[in-house]
């Protein structure tokens, strides 16, 4: 059994730094062989792949963009007449890829549209994110990189988001077909929705591509109070194969490396060579 390999979410992580240049060196001084970034547009891909470069560090996933967000847009890829947009900020998002030499991007679905009812909108925004995968598909497979569909929960975080749930997301992976789309399983969704985690995790990791983790319901760090008991799950996809990353999209509750002693501790166990720093 391999030992996990964790990912620093650069979008949670070190939010007391400027910049994603310095929260790269961060990560990479604490330990860190890999890094995620939900929006990196804000940078040229260039300068980011140098400060990872630098950093040490592989960026492993990264998202379409959110669409207007002063409009309450979050991704676009289930929204009706936002085709267009979806993919021209697809296309930014290969871009950025093959610049960071990034293998994954998480193809945002978005938000039931302000004022539309969401039982009756729901089929109209299936039809249209499975013709924006099919599209993807086809533009991730010509620069060998993966896409993938991430539920959010609608209990507490997003309400409006319009993929909340693993099973949602598996039967629409199976209706497009496509072996370079997967699901992105984070775990602190999947417990908010459904729970049963054992089953669930058994279930679906043959079509995770990228796993990320926080605890419930506070959302901090895996070893923060909460009802997750995440040497059980880190056991759990150790012994189920998982061979992907570990995504760490958390709110640290203090400092950041402070926050790590989880992660150092299981470095620790697993010989990892930087668990001492």
């Amino acid at each position: 059994m391999a030992p996990l390999r964790f990912s620093a979410n650069l979008s949670w992580l070190f939010p007391e730094l400027p910049g994603l240049p310095a929260r790269l060196r961060a990560a990479g001084s604490s330990g860190f062989e890999a890094a995620e970034v939900a929006w990196p547009y804000a940078e040229p891909p260039e300068a980011l792949a140098r400060a990872a470069r630098e950093a040490g560090l592989r960026v492993v996933l990264i998202n379409t963009p959110p669409g207007d967000q002063e409009k309450g847009e979050m991704g676009l890829g289930a929204v009706p007449g936002r085709q267009a947009a979806f993919r021209e900020g697809l296309e930014q998002a290969v871009r950025y890829a093959k610049a960071l030499g990034c293998p994954r991007i998480h193809l945002m679905a978005g938000r039931v549209p302000q004022g539309a009812d969401p039982a009756t909108i729901r089929g109209e925004m299936e039809t249209v994110f499975l013709e924006n995968l099919r599209h993807a598909a086809g533009v991730l497979a010509q620069e060998n990189l993966v896409g993938l569909l991430e539920p959010i929960n609608t209990r507490v975080t997003d309400p409006q988001y319009f993929l909340d749930t693993p099973q949602q997301a598996a039967a629409i992976l199976q209706k497009v077909g496509r072996p370079n789309l997967q699901l992105q399983m984070d775990i602190f969704h999947w417990q908010i929705m459904d729970g049963n985690l054992t089953g669930n995790i058994r279930k679906f990791l043959p079509i995770v591509g990228h796993v990320q983790v926080a605890q419930v319901p506070g959302r901090g760090e895996p070893s923060s109070p909460g009802e997750l008991n995440f040497p059980y799950l880190f056991q759990l996809l150790e012994d189920e194969g998982y061979k992907g990353f570990v995504g760490c999209e958390y709110r640290p509750q203090g400092d950041t490396v402070e926050g790590l002693s989880w992660l150092r501790s299981y470095w620790d166990r697993q010989g990892h060579p930087q668990a001492g720093q």
